[in-house]
């Protein structure tokens, strides 16, 4: 699905349908094509609203989960966007998180699935050397519960962002910094209510951490799904989709 990318001054979006609205957020290595599905779920009863995050336009002082919770903060007050679901997955969770706690006010409800902020697997030790495709292959069907999830072209697209030096070096810097930004201690502030959406399967973030997101914050609800990895917005899409309609159902209007 080719969706338009509108720009407005140093954002750029996508924003679709009509309704309340349903920020969703990317992480490190996301594109659109992972919310898809989603996308085309929500549109219908939602406005749908797909910030691109400026993972490798920010200086290297501020290419940090911070830095991007900053973005986040200036797109929302620029939109004048107000009773927000926002949804991340991954490095976009912890996004959220970080937006979340420093300003609770626009945000109605909050939705996690494979989420950083308390623990993750990062990229590895060894970070890859440019142009090893094996490796970026492995490490993409990683993601996923099913391999062949990572789809030749889905690979491409992570191996493309690793060919730039620079690129490398700042996602590096936001892997370094989600470790580093650990947000245990400040969880309990979260008063929204909280859907938690994690596979069971999921390497990166494993279940303990979901079990642990549930445990801190006051007013979540967590749901695990057999049979998928990091990012059950691909994988598991149908079942996903109902778990996050429900919830967003289930709040007060």
């Amino acid at each position: 699905m080719d969706y338009e990318i509108k720009k407005d001054g140093k954002f750029e979006y996508l924003e679709v349908g009509e309704g309340e609205v349903l920020m969703l957020l990317h992480g490190l290595f996301g594109a659109l094509s992972n919310f898809s599905d989603l996308i085309e779920r929500f549109r219908t009863t939602h406005k749908v609203v797909v910030p691109l995050l400026p993972l490798f336009d920010l200086d290297i002082l501020h290419t940090s989960v911070t830095g991007l919770a900053k973005h986040v903060d200036q797109f929302i007050e620029h939109k004048g966007y107000e009773h927000i679901h926002l949804l991340g997955n991954s490095l976009g969770g912890h996004v959220g998180l970080v937006h979340v706690l420093k300003h609770p006010e626009k945000i109605k409800s909050l939705t996690l699935t494979g989420s950083s902020g308390l623990f993750e697997n990062a990229m590895g030790d060894s970070y890859p050397k440019r142009g090893d495709y094996d490796y970026i292959k492995n490490k993409t069907a990683q993601t996923f519960y099913d391999p062949a999830m990572a789809t030749k072209e889905l690979v491409d697209e992570v191996f493309e962002i690793t060919k730039n030096r620079l690129k490398v070096i700042k996602i590096i810097a936001l892997a370094k910094s989600a470790i580093r930004n650990n947000l245990g201690e400040e969880l309990n502030q979260i008063q929204i209510p909280t859907l938690l959406i994690w596979g069971k399967n999921d390497t990166v973030t494993p279940p303990f951490v979901a079990e642990e997101f549930h445990k801190l914050i006051p007013h979540s609800k967590l749901y695990f799904i057999d049979k998928c990895g990091h990012a059950p917005m691909m994988e598991v899409p149908g079942e996903f989709n109902d778990l996050l309609d429900n919830f967003l159902q289930s709040l007060p209007k």
